[in-house]
């Protein structure tokens, strides 16, 4: 009988036993960070085309978060900013070495932050929105709607150097395409909120790309890091 086999190997006195849910918890975030934006989108949409009043087509989709059911809106805006967040701590754990290990995460979180800011601080109310406002657009900006306004522009502008910074990665990777796409979408982007004076679709239009392209990147990334296990 051979006694070896029949003991098995002891671990280094302090060493911290390898366990499946230590092996998965970085994936795990980084499925929040994916649920985050189509989240975010829907509950949106939903309450869009539900709520009295709003119009996609004048209104920008924080001013739900006004009215008498206005705190389902700041409940969305602080769920999907906390999913980012933990999306972004996924990142840091996966993203061992190489382009995007140390700016990618952090700038996710400050996305991520810019979503709790707009919870707290609503925008402004305008264009027929909650019913009873004055059908023209807001003249002036109250404290709340100004740093609702920056929180919103400096999170998204942090989201857009992600990507840039991750286009790095994915072309590393030989993901050209990946990679391309992450520095097209950021010019979309901006170009949306550039636009948003005309017209509010263009600035939804840009803000749910980004979201969306957020979550299709760390997608990718988990597929990506979770292949080299």
């Amino acid at each position: 009988m051979n006694i070896e086999s029949t003991v098995e190997p002891v671990a280094p006195a302090g060493a911290r036993p390898r366990t499946t849910s230590t092996r998965t918890r970085p994936t795990m975030l980084m499925g929040c960070g994916i649920a985050a934006g189509p989240l975010f989108l829907a509950a949106g949409v939903i309450q869009g085309l539900t709520r009295e009043g709003f119009d996609f087509t004048r209104n920008a989709i924080s001013q739900l978060s006004l009215g008498d059911l206005g705190w389902i809106q700041v409940m969305n805006f602080v769920v999907c900013g906390m999913l980012i967040i933990a999306g972004a701590v996924g990142l840091r754990r996966a993203l061992q070495d190489g382009p995007g290990t140390t700016w990618a995460p952090p700038l996710v979180t400050v996305f991520g932050a810019s979503f709790l800011v707009s919870a707290v601080f609503a925008a402004d109310p305008g264009a027929g929105f909650p019913v009873g406002t004055s059908d023209g657009p807001t003249t002036s900006l109250s404290t709340h709607g100004a740093v609702h306004m920056a929180g919103g522009m400096i999170g998204y502008l942090a989201l857009c150097a992600a990507f840039i910074v991750l286009a790095r990665r994915f072309s590393a990777q030989g993901r050209r395409g990946w990679a391309l796409a992450s520095r097209i979408v950021p010019v979309v982007v901006v170009a949306g909120f550039v636009g948003s004076a005309a017209s509010v679709l263009l600035f939804f239009t840009g803000a749910a790309l980004g979201l969306v392209w957020l979550s299709a990147t760390i997608a990718r990334l988990a597929t990506t890091t979770s292949s080299r296990r």
